[in-house]
């Protein structure tokens, strides 16, 4: 009878979590985090940008990545080292939840897209992907949505920094199991506390090697953390206003600024490498994944659409739409790294894929 009761409570919360986080995601699509009219009113308005705007024309090209003893699941992090080697972190394993199991593993590819190894086997802090990205030096970082880490490996393997901490399992069982714990209204967008992450989404480097991380689904911020770990500043709370952030879930810089993808408010929001806000663009969806290169901001959202903005002025210059005939309708962009101003891989987690996408010279005619 009590294994019963525990089978039975384990699923009985599992199904809570995930009404829970669906809702979340609901809203999170809308400005500030709000649905109803304020939804309606920022889709109409990405409408009438799109018509105004000419569509782009690209080549999509699925690459063909197979690994041994393993199927890929979901794409989160894409990016590459200066060999031309992609790296990809992907929500596969043979555990699947994100408290006690795994849904992280990070795959290594040659510049011929053929399987070199796995990294971090059955690492404590792999828990469940977000994101990965490999900085000058060709260190790789994974950020884990998961276990609220993110980590630095050099380019052999062997980890290196180690921000942020796993909370316990025995912890979340404790206090909202035994307990019969509940969270405060006032808990569900916290601020955040130094040291510590809140379901990380992204990392970025400035010029002097820098560590900004956005951060996250729980708090909703970005940080700064000095190259040798000690945290430096942190801005943001949650809301549609200044220096607030719905769901920051992708974060980018060119070395003297920062990009952060607002996703919930529709909006990219870029500042200083002193956190000091400089300007928001609209007219790019939902963002999750922001990337820049020496012409273009480059914006993806869920639906699948790449937006073009021009780096210097945030004008936006064109779109298109990636990812179609392959069954889905949301999460088809998670993650973009930008080769070139041309040329993106684009991660997906509901596609289990990843794509090439290059743009051609030319743009078709407004719609």
């Amino acid at each position: 009878m009590k294994r019963t009761l525990a089978v039975v409570s384990t699923v009985v919360i599992g199904t809570l979590a995930f009404a829970a986080w669906q809702q979340r995601s609901v809203e999170a699509q809308a400005p500030g985090g709000r649905g109803g009219a304020a939804a309606a009113e920022a889709r109409a308005k990405q409408e009438a940008a799109e018509k105004a705007t000419p569509q782009l024309q690209i080549s999509e090209e699925i690459l063909p990545l197979v690994m041994p003893d393993h199927t890929m699941g979901e794409t989160e992090g894409v990016s590459l080292n200066s060999k031309g080697h992609l790296f990809v972190y992907s929500r596969t394993g043979k555990g699947g939840t994100a408290r006690g199991g795994t849904a992280a593993e990070l795959f290594e590819f040659d510049q011929n897209y053929k399987f070199v190894k796995m990294w971090l086997p059955d690492s404590y802090g792999a828990s469940f992907a977000h994101s990965v990205r490999v900085d000058k030096y060709d260190n790789v970082w994974i950020v884990d949505e998961g276990s609220g880490m993110v980590l630095k490996m050099d380019p052999t393997g062997v980890v290196k920094m180690t921000l942020g901490r796993k909370t316990e399992a025995i912890d979340y069982l404790e206090q909202f199991v035994e307990r019969g714990e509940k969270r405060a209204p006032e808990d569900r967008f916290p601020t955040g506390s130094l040291g510590t992450f809140n379901r990380p989404t992204d990392v970025a480097w400035d010029a002097q090697d820098n560590i900004y991380v956005s951060d996250g689904y729980g708090n909703s911020r970005f940080v700064k953390i000095a190259k040798d770990g000690v945290w430096q500043k942190a801005v943001g709370t949650h809301g549609p206003g200044p220096n607030q952030f719905s769901t920051p879930h992708g974060i980018a810089s060119d070395g003297q600024n920062i990009y952060v993808a607002d996703r919930g408010n529709n909006r990219i929001q870029v500042y200083d490498t002193e956190m000091n806000f400089k300007a928001s663009y609209g007219s790019v969806g939902a963002p999750w994944s922001v990337q820049v290169t020496p012409k273009y901001i480059y914006s993806g959202d869920g639906t699948g659409k790449i937006y073009r903005l021009d780096k210097s002025s945030g004008k936006l210059l064109g779109w298109v739409q990636t990812g179609m005939g392959l069954g889905q309708t949301g999460c088809i962009i998670h993650e973009l790294y930008a080769v070139s101003d041309n040329v993106l891989i684009k991660g997906s987690c509901s596609e289990w894929n990843v794509e090439k996408i290059t743009f051609k010279g030319g743009s078709q005619t407004a719609n």
